[in-house]
């Protein structure tokens, strides 16, 4: 690492001055030894970008802030206040808000940032946005891979396989544990390390240093961050519209040899089919996990084994954005179609014109459909 630093050092003094000669603003012009340090060589040779970029990404990170935290911060007052919600499942959905609201609470780091144009925060800020990205990212996803497991345990084992008190706070532990090294081992540069990216107004672990142990760690963080949370959703919520298509057909059935249309009691002909229904919710979520931190793994393989040169300030910004994104929908997605949320938000805050009926009775197959949505737990 000393060496590393040595060579970020005598490489950014001898090209800064190199260019600034040209009349070619860079992107680490006016950037000291100490910081140019931890900046990766890979960012030495780009041009500073138009001030009206960074204006837009500080306003559309302003917008994000203010929508991630408002949601999911009434998401995390409702459910640990409202006995009625503090169950086990939820207690999943309560971890998913907090990581949720992490991730979004570090955004002043980057606004600040944008609005100096640069690495404005330097070093110390730096590793206080990874290391509050590394917590809620990694948490938020195996959070995801939690509560996936959660539905489909209730669904599939509906006599015994809801979550205890005691197992949801497990897992909720291992969870917070499970993303701890990630987020500390690159912070004491014990394996892999922060380093700014893009804009150099964002920081995340090095995925651009041409060295063994770069790429290993990249390959070990995108396989414990990403892909096993993202198999493991993939896995439960597709069991759970198995489960779901196949219990409509034997209903099905069953109405066919008893002559008659259904067997449903309170049978709409405007409402959507349980299948469609379950099948939104599941590939609703599979899609946001997926759309959201696929192009961030994507670009740390492509920036370890890849062609480097695909990754511009400006490409490197995209996938930073796709994942705050996610932490702005999460609240809406798990909690806020969630019957009994909404009527607790109906009685605190009427105002809200919420207007959820106090029967929430499902018109699909029976009270075990109620809670296929990956937070219709009550």
């Amino acid at each position: 690492m000393k060496n590393e630093t040595q060579n970020y050092n005598v490489y950014g003094a001898y090209f800064a001055p190199l260019r600034s000669s040209d009349g070619v603003k860079m992107l680490v012009d006016g950037l000291d030894s100490a910081d140019l340090a931890v900046i990766p060589e890979h960012w030495l040779s780009y041009t500073s970008p138009p001030a009206s970029a960074h204006t837009a990404l500080a306003l559309l990170y302003i917008f994000f802030t203010a929508a991630a935290l408002i949601g999911n911060g009434l998401v995390i007052f409702i459910f640990a206040t409202s006995k009625s919600l503090r169950t086990s499942s939820n207690l999943l959905i309560l971890n998913l808000a907090i990581f949720d609201f992490i991730m979004m609470a570090k955004a002043p780091i980057f606004i600040y940032n944008s609005a100096m144009r640069g690495f404005a925060t330097g070093a110390l800020g730096c590793q206080i946005f990874s290391v509050m990205g590394a917590y809620s990212g990694i948490g938020a996803s195996m959070t995801n891979a939690c509560i996936a497991y959660d539905r489909h345990s209730t669904i599939t084992r509906p006599l015994d396989g809801r979550l205890s008190r005691g197992k949801a706070l497990l897992m909720i532990a291992c969870v917070w544990i499970y993303a701890t090294p990630w987020a500390l081992m690159p912070l004491f540069n014990v394996w892999g390390r922060f380093v700014p990216e893009g804009y150099l107004t964002s920081c995340t672990f090095d995925y651009l240093s041409n060295s063994f142990d770069t790429k290993l760690f990249v390959v070990c963080i995108f396989t414990c961050s990403c892909l096993f949370p993202m198999c493991f959703i993939i896995y439960f919520y597709s069991g759970i519209v198995k489960q779901v298509f196949a219990h409509e057909a034997a209903l099905r059935e069953q109405a066919k040899k008893m002559n008659v249309e259904s067997l449903r009691s309170n049978q709409n002909a405007s409402a959507e089919s349980a299948e469609i229904r379950i099948a939104k919710a599941a590939l609703t979520v599979c899609f946001l996990f997926v759309a959201s931190w696929t192009p961030y793994g994507v670009m740390s393989l492509i920036g370890a084994f890849g062609d480097q040169q695909l990754l511009t300030p400006g490409v490197t910004m995209i996938p930073a954005v796709a994942c705050k994104t996610v932490a702005c929908i999460d609240p809406w997605v798990y909690a806020i179609s969630h019957p009994k949320y909404r009527q607790e938000l109906q009685r605190r805050m009427p105002w809200l014109q919420i207007r959820e009926p106090d029967d929430n009775a499902s018109t699909g197959t029976s009270n075990t459909i109620n809670s296929t949505a990956p937070a219709a737990s009550a």
